[in-house]
């Protein structure tokens, strides 16, 4: 009977050091080319927040304005993907991205429009 794969693994080479070696240094050479240093933090506008009640007996500062940054942020996430994006961002969003009709209708043309014709019989 067969072993299976014992008997290629005791005819397979060690593996060279000076090769792996070789492989890890050019790994590391590309992942520090293709490195960005990212510094624009943000909240994340997809996690609800949860809105903190002051304490009961200190007064809100009144001069505190609203942070419209942030209010822009957390509106543009609960847009549509079609208002957020020029193009479908997924394969599944391409069905139905333009869903709207090439031409519009027009009810009054009697060649392109057959409306249901009610007579005494069918009413």
């Amino acid at each position: 009977a067969d072993g299976g794969g014992k008997d290629k693994k005791k005819g397979r080479e060690p593996k060279n050091q000076v090769h792996q070696e070789a492989i890890l240094v050019e790994t590391i050479r590309k992942e520090l080319a293709q490195q960005q240093l990212f510094t624009n933090y943000s909240v994340n506008p997809f996690k609800k927040s949860e809105a903190l009640t002051p304490k009961p007996n200190v007064y809100p500062d009144e001069n505190a304005g609203e942070d419209t940054s942030f209010i822009d942020i957390i509106h543009r996430a609960n847009l549509e993907p079609e208002k957020k994006y020029k193009q479908p961002q997924t394969t599944n969003q391409e069905i139905g991205w333009f869903h709207e009709p090439l031409l519009k209708v027009n009810r009054a043309d009697i060649r392109l429009n057959f409306p249901m014709v009610k007579s005494e019989i069918s009413a």
